[in-house]
């Protein structure tokens, strides 16, 4: 703990600056798991199962019900969007559809990019403390007394390394974390495209079929 705590004071005020960028990015990483794991992930394919249950069998009441069960699910809301104009024509279910799949995608995709900027701003900070150490190590050689030039070397080296280490140790979580959120991320709207085309089908089959349930127009 001394070393980390010397380390961090020899690197000055370039470690605090990427001590910054650090809280940042953990406060991204913290919300972007919670949600995307927890909020916005369902089990689409068991939960599209019995979506598709439901809607065979007529109870459009009974599946609406079961996207309620799931509000914060990314693919349960719009599912939803189409079970609740289940009655109301082809261009309504694929416009109510495509309307919620242009709400919930951004929210789903929101501040995982972030992560990659974050890294590299950390990393640049860190090859900026780096390089003003290495300056000022090449000018205390010339300017120092004998005496003092070892320990001034010894400084601004130390100033150097520990910025580069400090900005690396914040990036690589960054880049790690990005790497998992983006492909849980990519499946959530893989998910949400798949799943709303063959919702989308079954119900303009169903209205083609004329097996019209009591869903309306509600968004309950």
């Amino acid at each position: 703990m001394d070393y980390i705590a010397k380390a961090f004071s020899d690197g000055g005020v370039w470690m605090y600056s990427i001590l910054a960028v650090s809280i940042i990015a953990i406060a991204i990483m913290i919300e972007r798991f919670v949600t995307l794991y927890f909020r916005y992930n369902i089990n689409a394919q068991a939960f599209m199962a019995q979506i598709q249950k439901l809607v065979l069998a007529g109870n459009i009441d009974r599946a609406i019900k079961l996207c309620n069960a799931a509000p914060s699910a990314a693919l349960a809301r719009v599912i939803k969007a189409g079970l609740t104009r289940a009655n109301n024509g082809e261009l309504e279910i694929q416009n109510a559809v495509e309307e919620a799949t242009l709400d919930v995608v951004p929210l789903v995709e929101k501040r995982t990019n972030s992560l990659l900027s974050l890294a590299n701003v950390a990393t640049l900070l860190g090859l900026l403390g780096t390089i003003v150490g290495m300056i000022k190590a090449f000018q205390s050689l010339a300017q120092a007394s004998p005496d003092e030039r070892q320990q001034q070397l010894g400084k601004n080296i130390a100033l150097a390394m520990n910025t580069t280490a400090f900005g690396l140790i914040v990036a690589i979580p960054c880049l790690l974390a990005h790497v998992l959120l983006a492909g849980v991320t990519k499946k959530i709207i893989e998910e949400i495209d798949l799943y709303s085309v063959k919702l989308e089908n079954l119900l303009i089959a169903r209205l083609r079929s004329g097996a019209t349930g009591a869903a309306g127009d509600r968004d309950s």
